[in-house]
């Protein structure tokens, strides 16, 4: 099994009415702003560790690492069964995180696929809170239409009713065995390694030994508000910092929308922030972190290490 280079420490953290789980490398320098990882659908924030250890000895040293479990994944459980997520909350739960672990210091942010999306619209919200910002395949969605709202709230509806018939459960596994081989399954380009340790952060055991992925099955439910893209693209408009957008090699969106959403489109959206540089990860898929994370993590170092922009 892999072993972790830069073993962290795990902490608790009051947000809002949550306990947030957090992983954290490394102690606060007073001169360097925290580096925050913010993890994907389904993920956890413990996916970091690749990267985290490919970072150069002298980057890890000089900064803290802050890699948070959003609401309803990995160790940060609501308080109480939830049926439903709303996008706009990570927002909130970042912005106190942020309050927790910076103060009034700007950070270095850096996000995954839906960690991406809440980076780069949290950028645009709190643009004095972020000092540099990494988009790791954070493409947003395809634009959508006032006249798809009817069918989506029905749609919204009717899956709530399925998750409450537990029509939605994620499945279970026998063994951490059978979560690495499901890890390896859904990405071929994972080290069996790799995936042995993924597994045992990805899902945790209950008390008749079977494996459960740690994400609310409510997470499967749809957004009942359209993605607005006109909103989006004030948000970027409105961030300040200068953003490293990355994408793998292989064509993500290509895969997902068949069409209907492209990377060119999500390039042109792009040309709404005002300080945006574009990197390609080589021989990669979505879970880029994992399948070149000396790749990932040189690409974050460099980015960061630049100075902090004019105000």
């Amino acid at each position: 099994m892999y072993q972790a280079q830069r073993p962290c420490r795990t902490e608790t953290v009051p947000v809002r009415t949550l306990h947030y789980h957090v992983r954290v490398w490394g102690e606060r320098p007073a001169d360097a702003p925290p580096l925050v990882l913010l993890h994907g659908w389904m993920d956890v924030g413990a996916s970091y560790q690749f990267v985290v250890d490919a970072f150069s000895a002298a980057f890890a040293a000089g900064r803290q690492i802050i890699a948070p479990d959003w609401r309803g994944f990995g160790h940060t459980r609501t308080p109480a069964p939830s049926d439903s997520y709303h996008f706009v909350d990570y927002l909130a739960d970042l912005d106190q995180l942020l309050d927790h672990y910076a103060g009034e210091q700007p950070v270095d942010l850096v996000g995954h696929s839906m960690g991406g999306n809440v980076a780069m619209l949290y950028a645009g919200a709190r643009p004095s809170r972020i000092r540099r910002l990494v988009n790791l395949e954070g493409f947003g969605l395809p634009a959508t239409q006032p006249a798809q709202a009817p069918q989506r709230l029905a749609q919204w509806m009717d899956e709530i009713r399925q998750f409450e018939r537990g029509d939605l459960a994620l499945k279970h596994y026998d063994s951490a065995d059978g979560v690495a081989l499901r890890l390896m399954k859904t990405n071929p380009r994972l080290p069996s390694d790799k995936a042995a340790w993924l597994a045992r952060h990805w899902a945790a055991q209950d008390a008749q030994g079977r494996w459960h992925i740690q994400g609310d099955a409510a997470h499967k439910i749809v957004n009942p508000q359209l993605y607005r893209v006109d909103e989006v693209l004030a948000l970027y408009q409105a961030i300040t910092a200068p953003v490293l957008s990355v994408h793998a090699s292989d064509d993500s969106l290509g895969q997902w929308w068949k069409g209907r959403y492209t990377l060119q489109e999500y390039h042109q959206r792009l040309t709404q922030v005002r300080d945006v540089r574009h990197a390609v990860v080589e021989d990669a898929g979505h879970m880029l972190h994992h399948d070149q994370p000396q790749a990932v993590a040189a690409l974050i170092e460099a980015f960061v290490a630049g100075p902090a922009p004019a105000a």
